[in-house]
């Protein structure tokens, strides 16, 4: 990898496959996996399981947290692969305040092809019915590598690692 000394945040919107690829990228980089799912209050999973959208005053202490995990696995030198929403700039920007580089990576799909995902999942607390407010909410980073889901995960990872080195 060429000069990415941050971490790497494998982002979109719920169903688009995050934390499989970040995942499988943590351990192709030798990198600490984090689900920012796992960060979430209780508060914030009963909402989602309700069917009802967190707001940003749900998110930024959760974003906040976030953060913080981030720049103290990144203080004690442990590389980091975290599977975060981060749907809007504002967002990305709490994840990123303290870093010099961090690298997004976008799960670019179609509302069609993550609905018929969310639909074959179970055990998720968040429910199909929120995409659409997952979708209103995206605001699809300029800054980040785009990645097709419509191919396979590890073609996803490959892709990636090619376009981390570039």
């Amino acid at each position: 990898m060429k000069n990415h000394t941050g971490p790497f945040i494998v982002m979109g919107v719920s169903g688009c496959g995050k934390s499989t690829i970040a995942s499988q990228l943590a351990g192709s980089l030798g990198a600490e996996f984090l689900d920012a799912d796992d960060f979430h209050p209780t508060a914030n999973i009963q909402k989602m399981a309700a069917g009802i959208p967190l707001n940003d005053e749900d998110r930024w202490p959760w974003l906040k947290s976030l953060n913080h995990t981030l720049r103290e696995r990144n203080d004690e030198g442990r590389p980091v692969v975290l599977a975060c929403s981060a749907l809007r700039q504002a967002y990305r920007e709490v994840l990123a305040r303290g870093f010099e580089r961090i690298v997004f990576i976008y799960l670019a799909g179609s509302k069609q092809e993550i609905q018929s995902r969310l639909e074959a999942r179970s055990g998720h607390f968040m429910p199909a019915k929120l995409l659409d407010s997952q979708f209103a909410m995206l605001e699809e980073p300029e800054d980040a590598i785009r990645v097709s889901i419509a191919q396979s995960p590890e073609d996803m990872v490959a892709e990636i690692l090619a376009r981390l080195v570039e």
